[in-house]
């Protein structure tokens, strides 16, 4: 069995497919569903971000694996296979690893050193492990993926700015308004993302703050925790003609602002711009909304754009990033090889027990002249030679068998000791 890791991201997607590839909590549990009923398909993460959908699993082989993963993502959502062809990619085993790792510690984000998306690879997990998806061998490396970016938030200056998005996002609006400070916002969402974007935007002195949600409950939690006003949905089409500046960031399957709703809340605003931020993927704000006069909006495109001109973090911070991923994927490697290994060192050093108590019985009636002390270092000389005789043999065996893949040394070495790891003693 390996660890196979498939997925598109922003880096090759188009924004219009990852949006048609994010789940929501219904589409998780029918993609679990829908995986169960792959033979081979032991354990399987699906990680969807904003920026990506992964999905890891462990399988008996690449081929397999690539064809059931890629099956999970297709069937469940709707893809057809061609569509997937060109910004698909995977991973195998270290280089899988590798790949979470550093997805972990932000170093595959749209915003480099984002911290978000470590609770969302945590999140991913426990999703998984609730949909009796995830087993031992994933929980292990989604577990060490978090701890390695939790290390590099620790050990770096990556991660500072948790609110990255919502920053940019913030200036290009401040650049369409002509400032914000002062200006009537409306906040859609209610949860983590809608909840950075309050205090961020109180923090740019922006106007009165009013929270919308379908959830009038949790908008009232929100607007109480930031000194705001809330309401539901329903006030949308006031909040649109009242409004200087609009930020979405829901957890909705679809657009719930459409062009046609804006034209008509649009139409008594006498020619005062409007700002839409969406920072939702799937996008709150249908796209042709942008075509209306005196609306911006500003999307995971805009961002896309805005971020790839440069980047504020320093190199040496990246580079120190990059070599505690390594270390961890290091360590990993170390962890799994010993787990993988086990039955077959475990029968070697029985073996070699039983090889120094069988010699020790056959020279037992020679032995009974020797006190209880004497006996007992010849037991301990015959014990450390079959240790040092077995060290190197087992080191070999650790060093030269990757993770994951047939363990042809194991094997040879059993063989040639007459083990069976198999057989319980």
């Amino acid at each position: 069995m390996g660890i196979l890791g498939l997925g598109v991201s922003f880096r090759r997607a188009p924004v219009e497919l990852l949006e048609r590839l994010a789940f929501d909590d219904a589409d998780l549990t029918k993609a679990y569903q829908h995986a169960h009923d792959f033979d081979g398909l032991d354990e399987v993460v699906i990680l969807s971000t904003c920026n990506r959908v992964e999905a890891y699993g462990n399988v008996p082989s690449y081929h397999s694996g690539f064809l059931a993963l890629k099956r999970v993502l297709v069937e469940t959502r709707g893809i057809e296979h061609e569509e997937l062809t060109d910004p698909l990619y995977a991973h195998w085993e270290r280089d899988a690893t590798d790949h979470l790792f550093s997805v972990a510690a932000g170093l595959d984000s749209m915003v480099l050193g984002e911290t978000q998306i470590q609770r969302q690879v945590r999140e991913a997990l426990r999703r998984a492990e609730a949909e009796e998806a995830a087993g031992p061998t994933l929980a292990t490396v989604f577990h060490a993926a978090v701890r390695a970016g939790r290390r590099v938030r620790q050990e770096t200056g990556l991660g500072a700015a948790p609110d990255a998005y919502i920053a940019i996002g913030t200036d290009l609006a401040d650049e369409a308004l002509g400032g914000i400070a002062g200006r009537r916002t409306v906040v859609i969402g209610a949860g983590g993302m809608a909840e950075l974007a309050v205090h961020h935007l109180r923090s740019r002195e922006v106007g009165p703050v009013r929270v919308l949600n379908r959830s009038l409950e949790h908008a009232r939690a929100l607007a109480e925790r930031t000194d705001s006003d809330h309401g539901g949905l329903d006030a949308l089409p006031g909040a649109l003609e009242d409004a200087d500046l609009i930020v979405s960031a829901t957890g909705a399957a679809g657009p719930g602002i459409g062009r046609a709703d804006l034209r008509r809340s649009t139409a008594g605003r006498a020619g005062r711009p409007l700002v839409i931020l969406d920072l939702a993927v799937p996008r709150d704000v249908e796209p042709e909304a942008a075509e209306l006069a005196g609306v911006r909006v500003i999307d995971i495109l805009a961002l896309r754009d805005r971020i790839g001109e440069d980047s504020p973090l320093p190199a040496v911070a990246v580079a120190r990033a990059r070599a505690i991923v390594d270390d961890e994927v290091r360590r990993w490697i170390v962890r799994r090889r010993g787990d993988e290994l086990a039955p077959v060192i475990r029968a070697l050093r029985e073996r070699g027990d039983r090889v120094v108590r069988a010699e020790i019985d056959r020279w037992a009636s020679r032995l009974t002249e020797l006190t209880a002390v004497e006996r007992d270092a010849v037991e301990a000389i015959a014990r450390g030679v079959a240790a040092k005789l077995l060290h190197d043999p087992i080191v070999a065996m650790k060093e030269r068998n990757e993770p994951g893949t047939d363990r042809g040394h194991a094997r040879l070495l059993a063989e040639l000791f007459g083990l069976d790891p198999d057989d319980e003693r």
